[in-house]
């Protein structure tokens, strides 16, 4: 795991080491081992390493033989052995045991077309000096960051945005559809950045810059539009399983300490399990964080399969003072990011990196195997409901019972009956939306902005975020068409990024086996009756593991990754909140409605509605402003 940078001067002016040397520094958190330059005509690479694998000799920037091609590469290729006996047969020569030298001789014998044999997460920028061509690619879902700016004249990118604002000239200028999209989701999805001028590589994709222009096309897409209907329950456990323990053998691969985040939830305990099996007695060496409120504390779930495993285990519990972090938060997100449970995620992969470099998670198994039950459910009862009522009923009757039926979030999905009779009146694609507005409606933004925030997303809907991943399926199946969307928006752009950014924070490599593409593939063919079935969630995945999990692990009540937030915002957080959105130094009002906020901060202190999360979502775009404009 690491950062890598560069710059690009179509016209070949040459770059300046300095400059290549600034933007390395300001990811040194994602590879304190060492650091690299490479500078041509015309072009700088930067790299910054976290060793991982061949800690002698897979330094980067890397170069081929002949000097015609140089990569700098963050991640790890986990079937890069294999490759390199193919290329060894066809004649390649190697002179190190790292994955990074199979990149290079992989392009060299096959071009663009190698990122399609690829197993693992990556970014990666090469340089052909034959083509005078510079070559990017990001993995399948979007593991491993790339932020990109190019003007025409010179192309600049990084593994995180900061780097890339190291360049003189880039601007700063706020992209406001960015920003409705952040307040509508928590997050600034794909392929936007907060900053106008920058942009990022989406997932799945390769992308070519040289005097010809620049072109970015996609390489991978999960196919989600049929299922297997012949594959009995039987056969798809004995399959899941041979994949599922192939994914996890793999990203076992190290040449420093490993081990895994345990949560006590069904994907990490998986994951544990199965690496126990592998590792043939050797304890596993796990993480767990807690909350001292027993509402959001899973310790004791985790503790069960530690014991079980008899893995090496270490805990900690987050208190408020962990509020400490927050400002370092923000600082390692470079965007506008919402979601709280970063804290947590902090804290464990600090923990983690205590004991080990890389660490194996549970991250995708929601995604991938139908994981949010009450979400998923809701959406196929919906559908199901809403075929069967004529669409003018669903436009008059319905929409009018639901507007002026009350809004009460406090209640569980199920029961919020002003929720289940908008969704009712619209298509399953504009509920999906809605759903995931988590923060923001679009019906809430209307009072939220303020009249220029209003006229500078005139006509521009974050509905759109969604659009194209709708159009592209065509499988009629409610939870296939929620679960593919999320993998192409929520996994990528907040779980993902989440995990990234905290676990780099610390220079810890996170390995995510669910999330291997042979594995998603093979779980997009199964029926979603084999995933959600009923009201059971991860069916396949559970039955898969029930010889190796004990049923209070495997069928217990989904808790998710939250925190005590609305407790935090009304006690310990209150006067950094406060200060932050009220005070004379803040810009709120630059875009919001400084009035709409209040009502939200004093009914929440009030303690008559929950409004944590919008108003944690404030809090963070306003210390993000602070810091990065």
């Amino acid at each position: 795991m690491c950062g890598i940078c560069g710059i690009f001067n179509i016209d070949g002016n040459p770059v300046a080491s300095e400059l290549i040397h600034a933007m390395n520094t300001t990811m040194i958190h994602r590879g304190p081992d060492g650091d690299g330059i490479f500078v041509d005509k015309g072009v700088g690479l930067g790299h910054r390493r976290l060793s991982i694998i061949d800690l002698n000799t897979g330094d980067q920037p890397m170069s081929s033989s002949d000097g015609r091609v140089t990569v700098v590469f963050n991640g790890e290729i986990y079937n890069f052995q294999e490759l390199k006996k193919i290329l060894e047969k066809k004649g390649h020569r190697f002179k190190t045991r790292s994955d990074t030298e199979v990149i290079i001789y992989a392009y060299v014998e096959w071009g663009q077309a190698f990122v399609n044999k690829l197993r693992g997460m990556f970014a990666i920028a090469l340089w052909d000096k034959r083509l005078k061509a510079l070559f990017l690619a990001r993995d399948r879902v979007g593991k491993k960051p790339l932020y990109y700016c190019y003007d025409g004249k010179k192309f600049v990118f990084a593994s995180e945005l900061k780097a890339v604002l190291e360049v003189p000239g880039i601007s700063r200028q706020m992209d406001f559809k960015a920003l409705d999209a952040y307040f509508s989701f928590g997050y600034v999805p794909s392929p936007m950045s907060i900053l106008k001028g920058i942009r990022k590589l989406k997932p799945g994709h390769i992308a070519w810059c040289s005097s010809k222009g620049f072109a970015e096309e996609e390489y991978w897409d999960i196919n989600m539009n049929g299922f297997d209907h012949g594959m009995t329950e039987e056969t798809a456990i004995e399959r899941l399983t041979e994949l599922f323990d192939e994914a996890v053998g793999i990203r076992l691969v190290s040449d420093v300490p490993l081990g895994a985040f345990l949560s006590g939830g069904v994907d990490s305990s998986a994951v544990v399990a199965s690496m126990a099996g592998l590792l043939d007695g050797k304890p596993v060496k796990t993480s767990s964080i807690g909350f001292c409120e027993k509402k959001f504390n899973e310790l004791e779930f985790a503790e069960i399969v530690s014991k079980m495993y008899s893995t090496d285990h270490r805990e900690a519990v987050v208190t408020t003072d962990a509020l400490d972090v927050i400002d370092k938060i923000v600082w390692h997100f470079d965007e506008p990011f919402a979601d709280s449970s970063a804290i947590p995620t902090w804290y464990v992969s600090k923990i983690t990196r205590q004991n080990v470099t890389v660490a194996l998670s549970g991250d995708g198994g929601d995604e991938t195997f139908a994981g949010y039950v009450q979400r998923y459910g809701m959406n196929r009862f919906e559908d199901n409901i809403r075929k069967t009522i004529p669409s003018f009923i669903r436009n008059t009757l319905i929409r009018g019972m639901a507007s002026v039926y009350p809004r009460i979030d406090a209640l569980p999905r199920p029961l919020r009956l002003k929720a289940f009779l908008t969704n009712l009146s619209l298509s399953m694609e504009q509920a999906y939306y809605r759903d995931m507005s988590f923060y923001f409606s679009p019906e809430n933004k209307k009072f939220l902005y303020n009249s220029d925030m209003k006229n500078a997303v005139d006509g521009y809907s974050s509905f759109f975020v969604f659009e194209p991943f709708f159009r592209r399926n065509t499988n009629p199946d409610p939870v296939t068409t929620a679960q593919y969307v999320d993998i192409k928006t929520y996994m990528t752009e907040d779980i993902l990024v989440k995990v990234d950014r905290m676990s780099m924070a610390h220079s810890l490599e996170v390995r995510s086996p669910i999330l291997d593409h042979k594995l998603m593939e093979f779980a997009a063919t199964l029926p979603s009756g084999l995933k959600l079935n009923h009201r059971e969630s991860k069916y396949i995945l559970k039955k898969v593991n029930e010889k190796r999990l004990p049923h209070n692990i495997l069928y217990r009540k989904k808790q998710g990754f939250s925190v005590p937030l609305a407790q935090w915002i009304r006690q310990n957080l209150r006067g950094y909140v406060q200060a932050a959105l009220f005070d004379s130094k803040n810009n709120v009002g630059e875009y919001l409605s400084i009035k709409y906020v209040k009502k939200l901060w004093e009914d929440h202190l009030k303690g008559m509605n929950d409004h944590s999360s919008q108003i944690w979502n404030i809090f963070m775009f306003e210390l993000w402003r602070r810091r990065f404009l």
